[in-house]
């Protein structure tokens, strides 16, 4: 009874607007009064709405199953222009309200840094509504507010408070966190070039949230540490890859892998994501070893904010010109890159041949044994023997050369490596059946022991190049040695003068083979290996960054690799059957020239002119295979030219 008491003080007296007059539960219709009472009850109710409180005759339900949207109902038997008038307000009361929830939503610790500093934004902007709606209140309790002055001020509000709802909603339903806010924010800014207030406003918004972000991105390219525990941040980092897999892996996957990109990019920081991510990857690289260094840093260079200035990418591109200049020249002059090279060149590509001759006569017993009844230790202890007695005692990075034997060919561990670009041919017309009985001749490779952050660049695949150019070139040495062993066990015998006999024959196969296998040893050193490495070595120079340095690298072991013939299983599986019939030759010569002496111009020696006639025979057919693959292959890879030349010239002197 007390309360239909107060609810007819109201109607009594039609000034009195107090908050105790307002009660969700009414009995008499607001039609009951009178057209201009009727306004004064709408303008209250509209005041409370628009911070989001229900008024006596203006309801606010939220839509079932749809927590995101508001309906607002009306008193029926309002007057039809009041209720007009209040629809008209009703969505600045939406947008208030679902800015509101927002704000309370997403200053939780799990919305993560970007929400935090939008969500902050958000409460400055509804501190100064709330002043303004105390304000109009105001002047409703002065009695100089109409309906229409209550429109009137709204109306300027009413977009900025609608565009930022539409993006408060968009953020909600989506979940968007970090770099997703900041281009929808972003995007939302730029769809509104034709009203200069509302992209004002969500540039303003931008910024605001985008300051934690910048934070995040400024540690990261001046200091190389993500500081991001929300997992914002659009580099991502796997802990579980370790610098020392770079010696194991073949796959190099710690360098790409390491810190890599994630999808959600801010969009003004689109163009310059790659050059970011390599900065911070360099200051990480000297970090771990033991290089603390940081990006000289002044009060201009801070990322405070990005605009249309771009003064913000100019920062990100010199902290990487710093960052990427410290690197190169610590791997350059530190860790002596060139000077390790060199040391690999000397040895994986036989650039001093004295150790190998050497090591060849004091492991050839060792190295005649089968793959698997080799022994390593006693490889290496050779090995170490042949470096300390020969001119490369002398290198300082001899320590790290270490031996090791496979257990494949060459040409089936070639096609195990999925990722080289091997001729498609080699499935259909290559038989890669291993071999019954392999020896240490045909498995035997050097390994270099690579430490951290060399292993960046000479990383396993780069060694696992290396070594398949040095078996290649390691057999092709062993067939030249074996030929010329052949070679002057003739020469030992020219004074018996047997023109036109087995000898003779013999004496002329041996110089076709020796031809031959001179020839590929010639193009592969001083027409693949040197002007190649030489084009290396000066690109290498004039490198600006770490990644330059690898992509040179690379590409000159891809390129000697291709023009090595290795990537041409086709051509490749020719040469080691000639290699073959050759070792067979010098294998059997010892015999050969024994029993034609024995059997001086007797009938006998009828056979052993036979057998060499074979080695002859299945020497040149093999060479006249050769010769039209090489001619045709030419005309597509430029390179085989001279090679083909130099083959052609042997078959030609024959």
């Amino acid at each position: 009874m007390s309360e239909k008491t107060e609810e007819e003080k109201v109607d009594d007296d039609e000034d009195s607007q107090d908050e105790d007059d307002r009660s969700p539960g009414v009995d008499q219709a607001i039609g009951c009064y009178h057209a201009s009472v009727q306004e004064l009850i709408v303008i209250d109710d509209l005041l409370s709405a628009l911070i989001g409180i229900e008024g006596r005759y203006i309801s606010i339900n939220i839509v079932h199953g749809k927590e995101d949207s508001f309906t607002f109902q009306v008193d029926a038997s309002m007057d039809l222009a009041l209720q007009e008038s209040a629809k008209r307000v009703f969505p600045l009361c939406e947008s208030y309200l679902l800015i509101s929830q927002f704000v309370e939503s997403r200053s939780e610790f799990k919305s993560g840094l970007v929400n935090h500093a939008f969500a902050a934004a958000l409460r400055a902007l509804l501190l100064d509504y709330q002043a303004m709606v105390a304000q109009l209140e105001h002047q409703f309790r002065l009695g100089r507010l109409s309906i229409q002055g209550l429109w009137f001020y709204c109306q300027p509000m009413m977009g900025s408070m609608q565009a930022l709802s539409i993006v408060t909603k968009m953020v909600s339903s989506n979940n968007f966190v970090g770099s997703a806010v900041l281009n929808l924010l972003h995007s939302q800014a730029k769809a509104m070039a034709g009203d200069q207030v509302v992209r004002s406003l969500l540039e303003k918004m931008t910024q605001s949230a985008s300051s934690a972000y910048l934070c995040i991105l400024e540690r990261w390219v001046y200091e190389g540490v993500i500081d991001d525990h929300h997992g914002e941040f659009f580099i991502a980092e796997n802990k579980s890859l370790k610098k020392e897999s770079l010696t194991q892996d073949y796959d190099a996957k710690y360098w790409r892998q390491r810190y890599s990109l994630k999808n959600d990019i801010p969009s003004f920081l689109a163009n310059a994501a790659e050059t970011i991510l390599i900065t911070g990857k360099y200051l990480n690289v000297m970090r771990e070893c033991g290089h603390n260094i940081q990006v000289p840093m002044s009060e201009n260079s801070k990322l405070n904010s990005f605009g249309s200035n771009h003064h913000y990418l100019e920062c990100i591109k010199a902290a990487y010109d710093f960052a990427s200049g410290e690197l190169l020249n610590l791997i350059k002059d530190k860790y002596d890159l060139m000077g390790k090279l060199q040391s690999i060149k000397h040895y994986l590509l036989l650039d001093q041949g004295d150790f190998l001759v050497h090591f060849m006569d004091i492991a050839r017993d060792e190295l005649a044994k089968r793959s698997d009844e080799i022994s390593v230790e006693k490889l290496q202890s050779l090995l170490d023997l042949a470096l300390r007695s020969t001119a490369a005692a002398a290198d300082p990075c001899n320590e790290d050369l270490t031996c090791c034997v496979e257990r494949t060919t060459l040409l089936t561990r070639l096609s195990t490596l999925k990722d080289l670009e091997i001729s498609p041919t080699v499935s259909q017309h290559i038989d890669l059946d291993e071999p019954l009985n392999i020896t240490g001749l045909e498995t035997f490779s050097l390994s270099y022991k690579v430490q951290w952050p060399l292993s960046l660049v000479i990383s396993r695949k780069a060694l696992t190049k290396y070594q398949l150019i040095f078996r290649f070139l390691f057999h092709c040495k062993h067939v030249n040695r074996q030929l010329c062993a052949a070679w002057q066990i003739h020469q030992g015998v020219r004074a018996l003068d047997m023109q036109g006999t087995a000898i003779s024959v013999s004496s002329l196969l041996c110089r076709s083979m020796l031809k031959f296998i001179n020839s590929l040893l010639h193009y592969l050193t001083f027409e693949v290996l040197e002007p190649n490495w030489h084009v290396m070595q000066n690109k290498l120079q004039t490198a600006r960054s770490i990644d330059e340095v690898i992509q040179y690298h690379d590409f000159f072991l891809d390129k000697c690799l291709r023009e090595c013939l290795l990537l041409s299983p086709v051509l490749l599986k020719k040469v080691e059957k000639l290699k073959s019939i050759c070792q067979q030759y010098a294998a059997a010569t010892q015999w050969l020239i024994t029993s034609a002496i024995d059997m001086g111009n007797n009938k006998g020696s009828a056979k052993v002119i036979e057998s060499t006639l074979k080695f002859e025979r299945e020497f040149s057919a093999e060479l006249k295979k050769l010769g039209p693959i090489l001619s045709s292959s030419a005309q597509a890879e430029p390179y085989l030219t001279h090679l083909a030349q130099l083959i052609l010239g042997v078959g030609r002197d024959r």
